[in-house]
């Protein structure tokens, strides 16, 4: 089959140009595969087709296009009871409003694909999605929230980057100084 036929080979290779900054090119493959996707019948490939072009769309600031590809995904996904891959639809429909500056109800999402992901013990997202959402309050004027809620996210990462686990010391040390919480 060619790649042109080839579902997944089209996704594969619009992950490749969206890892290179090429949105225009990905955007292309990552349709393409969703109606591939979606003519075989497998709705769950497709909704992730698609939910990869929302994220695209969203970096090249095609924001309707974005908020309708990562809708129907979320609603895809919600159709066949995939509740991880639902969840990281809303954390994306949250990132999306939240490049728009609509924070609150960036807010809204994020804490709803948070919750999820603490259900389904996925730690990892749980604790990223808490980041985004503690910057969102903290950027929506709700300082202390922001700053309690990402705390927890940074507390709860299982893999942190260099510049993470040194803020985590520093929070630590906060926390011992001040006789606080550990």
């Amino acid at each position: 089959m060619s790649e042109q036929g080839d579902p997944v080979a089209l996704n594969e290779e619009g992950k490749r140009l969206f890892a290179e900054g090429l949105y225009d090119e990905a955007a292309q493959r990552f349709g393409r595969a969703q109606e591939l996707f979606a003519a075989r019948g497998d709705e769950g490939q497709a909704a992730e087709a698609l939910n990869n072009l929302g994220v695209t769309y969203r970096l090249m600031h095609r924001w309707e296009q974005a908020q309708e590809a990562l809708e129907e995904a979320r609603a895809a996904f919600a159709r066949l009871g995939d509740r991880h891959r639902e969840a990281q639809a809303l954390g994306n429909l949250g990132s999306l409003l939240a490049s728009q500056g609509q924070r609150m109800a960036a807010q809204e999402y994020l804490r709803r694909a948070a919750d999820t992901f603490l259900d389904l013990g996925d730690k990892q997202l749980y604790a990223e999605t808490m980041l985004a959402l503690g910057a969102q309050m903290w950027k929506s004027g709700d300082r202390q929230g922001g700053m309690q809620t990402y705390e927890l996210g940074l507390m709860s990462l299982e893999k942190a980057s260099a510049q993470q686990k040194a803020l985590r010391g520093l929070l630590g040390l906060r926390n011992r100084l001040l006789g606080g919480r550990r």
